[in-house]
């Protein structure tokens, strides 16, 4: 009889991404009952002191993470390079998150600029995917977020988003904090 925490940490260590549910059950052939025991106890010892990796449900899945403060001695031996995102592509990222699927005309009409060189970096570094084509005139293509945007975002789904309502409250009530008035009318 095999130790099924041990195998899923072994796979899930093994594996460069996320793996859902369903395929960590193909891979065991065991009820999901007792591999869900498996994952909570696996994750439970990845919480205590003195472990570099988490256990994350990520993307729809599951995936060791190695911990945010050891980032530094990582970058040394990997020498990658961070996902630096201009503002630009920050501001056509968050369009697309929060109205997929969208167009890139539907970006532009929201940004009031070009986007094509941006939405095709965003393709490049895999954070967005095509998701079709618009039953429209001309047939444009329709983008989306990936499973790698879930990743790096740390999103179990899109439903982790932060709604746009939080945005707004958050600001209204850090402008209730500071006493903040806009002026009226240019007086004071």
């Amino acid at each position: 009889m095999i130790n099924l925490k041990a195998a899923v940490e072994a796979v899930l260590f093994s594996c460069d991404s996320a793996l859902s549910m369903t395929k960590l059950e193909q891979i065991f052939e065991v009820d999901q009952e007792e591999l869900r025991r498996a994952l909570q106890q696996l994750q439970h010892e990845c919480q205590q002191e003195g472990r570099g990796v988490v256990l994350q449900e990520v993307a729809g899945g599951f995936q060791l993470r190695t911990r945010p403060e050891y980032a530094q001695w990582i970058m040394q031996l990997k020498r990658t390079r961070n996902m630096n995102l201009s503002r630009a592509a920050t501001e056509t990222l968050a369009i697309i998150a929060y109205r997929q699927p969208v167009t890139r005309a539907e970006v532009e009409a929201l940004r009031s600029v070009d986007s094509g060189g941006i939405v095709r970096t965003l393709l490049e570094k895999d954070l967005v995917r095509v998701a079709g084509k618009k039953d429209a005139p001309g047939r444009p293509i329709i983008y989306a977020t990936s499973t790698r945007f879930l990743e790096v975002f740390g999103l179990n789904s899109l439903e982790d988003l932060p709604s746009l309502r939080d945005f707004r409250t958050d600001e209204l009530e850090f402008e209730s904090e500071m006493n903040f008035e806009p002026e009226k009318g240019g007086q004071q």
